[in-house]
């Protein structure tokens, strides 16, 4: 097998890592080909691609996110990670740290870890490599990476929920919670929402954003009432979708543009946080991007009375 051959095999793979470690969709792409840009101009062919190949995108991610984590702390309002569709990378053996690393609250987890916590994180909890192959990667002995291991677990187990909904439990959840949307059903609402539930959006200071999060079962219902009917009454639809491994929902305008995503935080029977990312910078590897602006304004046109 070719070099081009063997970097199109193990893609899938790099990918998953660097989306992981970066939370950016983009940002993982860019990693990939500056990756494959190092590996194709190697002067000499390593023994092992899948070594080679994971360590160049690890290390190259690690340095994208020193530099985001700057960019992420001047950012306007919450920041959420670009919502992923469908992770290209599949090992049944470990389904579940995959499915469960990509959920919005995993990611927003591994952002309180440095960088190379992250990224040790990543590449030994979640994809399984062993150490020596997690040292190399990182340019650590193993002990260090242990070490980091260690602290990284802690991070992690400190935010982690006690309980996880299995799917069918939270695909039923999420159809219930869409009829009660569409239907502008605040009870329906309430009643599948937990009492401390939170809704954020992340706009980024480039389309409508909540200016803070929203906290609380019956102030969260109410809001969803109020505004989704009224985008539904100017053309706006909301198709059902997987969001990073959870139940969601991608949002559009009449002429099929995307506006926003929605994701869910399914926990012991009841929603515990909603998360819709508007910022188009984030939208438009998922398609052609709405004018969120141009909505808003339609929005609250339609509400002003008539004379």
């Amino acid at each position: 097998m070719g070099g081009a051959e063997k970097f199109q095999e193990l893609r899938p793979l790099l990918f998953s890592i660097a989306y992981r470690i970066l939370g950016s969709v983009s940002e993982a792409e860019d990693a990939v080909q500056e990756t494959w840009l190092r590996f194709e101009s190697a002067p000499t062919e390593p023994k092992s691609a899948k070594a080679y190949l994971s360590a160049a995108v690890t290390r190259i991610s690690i340095d994208v996110l020193r530099s985001a984590r700057v960019r992420r702390e001047e950012y306007v309002g919450p920041w959420l990670p670009e919502p992923l569709l469908t992770d290209p990378y599949q090992d049944p053996e470990r389904s579940a740290e995959l499915a469960d690393s990509l959920s919005m609250a995993a990611l927003l987890l591994l952002e309180r870890l440095s960088p190379l916590e992250r990224a040790v994180f990543v590449l030994r909890e979640v994809f399984d490599f062993g150490f020596p192959e997690v040292a190399a990667a990182v340019g650590r002995s193993e002990a260090a990476c242990r070490q980091l291991v260690v602290r990284a677990r802690r991070h992690m187990a400190a935010g982690r929920p006690r309980f996880e909904a299995d799917r069918k439990e939270r695909e039923e959840l999420a159809s219930r919670f869409f009829d009660a949307l569409r239907e502008g059903d605040v009870t329906g609402l309430q009643n599948l929402l937990a009492a401390d539930v939170s809704m954020v959006g992340d706009g980024g200071g480039k389309a409508p954003q909540l200016a803070k999060a929203v906290t609380g079962a019956r102030n969260v219902a109410r809001l969803l009432a109020s505004v989704f009917p009224r985008i539904a009454l100017i053309g706006v639809t909301g198709e059902p979708h997987e969001v990073n491994g959870q139940p969601g929902a991608i949002f559009r305008d009449r002429d099929g543009k995307v506006l926003n995503t929605l994701v869910l935080d399914v926990l012991d029977g009841q929603i515990q946080a909603i998360r819709l990312v508007i910022n188009p910078d984030k939208l438009r590897h998922v398609g052609p991007v709405a004018d969120a602006w141009a909505i808003d304004r339609e929005v609250r046109q339609a509400r002003r009375p008539t004379r």
